[in-house]
């Protein structure tokens, strides 16, 4: 079963500078629900990678992102989904782990935990740190416009970013886009 890494603010959800701090927070991007539901039933075993420092900053508690993270996997089974996992950095930026993205320990850990190698799966995501630590580990990183993707897109375009290749990430609008376009490359 192929593996397949998603970041979550931004990619699944909507995301604020605020923070994500509660379910009340969190608003599904519209189609992202169905897309990862169409891959996971497509066979993809779907993972989800997410720096989630307000945690540390004390803006919600575990019991909050837990409750986000439970009704994410309810609403992807309820359309014949599965979510393998949830993978997440509680670190603030300055803390110097090895788990925020763009550091690779949150792609460690999903290979560990699901047992096996990341190297060559997708990785979609939004922002230049999902990017570099996808190149990192040797996925292949897709970038999506929702979030900060836009922003993230106009770093690669400038060429103002250390980031190998990036002229060859394929971009698209939404999850929805990105899972449409690998699923007609597999189907």
């Amino acid at each position: 079963m192929p593996l397949l890494i998603l970041d979550r603010d931004g990619v699944i959800n909507l995301d604020s500078d605020d923070y994500i701090r509660s379910l009340d927070d969190w608003i599904p991007v519209p189609g992202s629900i169905e897309a990862i539901a169409a891959l996971a039933r497509a066979g993809y075993q779907i993972a989800v990678a997410t720096n989630q420092s307000g945690l540390s900053r004390g803006y919600f508690t575990l019991d909050d992102m837990e409750a986000i993270h439970s009704r994410l996997g309810e609403l992807v089974e309820e359309l014949g989904g599965s979510i393998a996992g949830v993978f997440y950095c509680p670190h603030l930026p300055d803390e110097g782990c090895n788990c925020r993205k763009p550091a690779t320990g949150l792609l460690e850990a999903i290979e560990a935990e699901l047992g096996q190698s990341v190297a060559g799966c997708y990785f979609i995501g939004d922002s230049l740190k999902d990017l570099q630590a996808a190149r990192a580990m040797a996925c292949e990183p897709v970038l999506v416009l929702t979030g900060k993707g836009q922003k993230t897109r106009d770093q690669l375009s400038a060429r103002d970013v250390d980031l190998a290749n990036p002229g060859d990430i394929p971009v698209y609008p939404d999850l929805a886009g990105a899972a449409s376009a690998i699923l007609s490359r597999t189907g």
